[in-house]
């Protein structure tokens, strides 16, 4: 039986509609359950619904042989997986934003007495010194917009997929970091150990994600 990791939250609805459309599960009604594993003994499946963050990790230590995370999750955790597929749902952008007040029109004007706050510490320090810049990096678990808002950070990284928060809270878009989209990821060894069983999962997602 083998096992994928599954992501809870905003991802969810769109990744169980996905893995339906490929006929790899029959119900979607795994998102309403209070069951962290569930398993489907007529597919040969286990599935673990985890904390986003926490599918990688999983997955880098075999305990799930595949898993489906953000691009921004899989980025700052830094996990040696397989990245085996773009699935092309959750798609957002991670971007560089400051107060509507801020005199800063370019990424290049955050100097080195610049904060910047932020979930993603690992993809924002890369991001900045792939640009020569060594901003102050803040990490923070909650709302980043408010950050701006109370004096705390110059500038934010985050991600967004319509702006409309960060206008609501008076910021405006001064850079892009990447885009983000859900990934599928495969644990080293049970790609090996596994690989038909993984490559008719992996297609039947490819032929319906074209």
């Amino acid at each position: 039986m083998l096992t994928i990791a599954l992501p809870k939250g905003r991802l969810m609805d769109r990744v169980l509609h996905l893995l339906k459309k490929a006929e790899i599960i029959e119900t979607t009604g795994y998102a309403e359950s209070r069951k962290l594993i569930i398993e489907d003994p007529k597919a040969k499946l286990r599935y673990i619904l985890a904390k986003p963050t926490d599918v990688p990790t999983y997955v880098e230590h075999g305990v799930a042989d595949l898993g489906i995370v953000g691009k921004d999750v899989l980025r700052e955790s830094e996990r040696l997986v397989y990245e085996l597929l773009d699935l092309g749902v959750g798609k957002c952008r991670m971007i560089v934003a400051v107060s509507q007040q801020s005199n800063l029109i370019q990424i290049q004007e955050l100097g080195f007495s610049a904060k910047v706050a932020t979930k993603y510490p690992n993809i924002t320090t890369d991001f900045f010194r792939s640009h020569g810049i060594q901003s102050e990096i803040i990490e923070l678990n909650g709302s980043i917009e408010i950050a701006p808002i109370i004096g705390l950070a110059d500038a934010i990284v985050d991600i967004t997929e319509t702006g409309t928060t960060l206008k609501e809270n008076g910021l405006r878009i001064i850079g892009d970091v990447c885009s983000i989209s859900a990934r599928l990821i495969a644990n080293h060894a049970s790609y090996k150990l596994h690989y038909k069983e993984l490559q008719d999962i992996l297609e039947k997602l490819e032929e319906v994600c074209e």
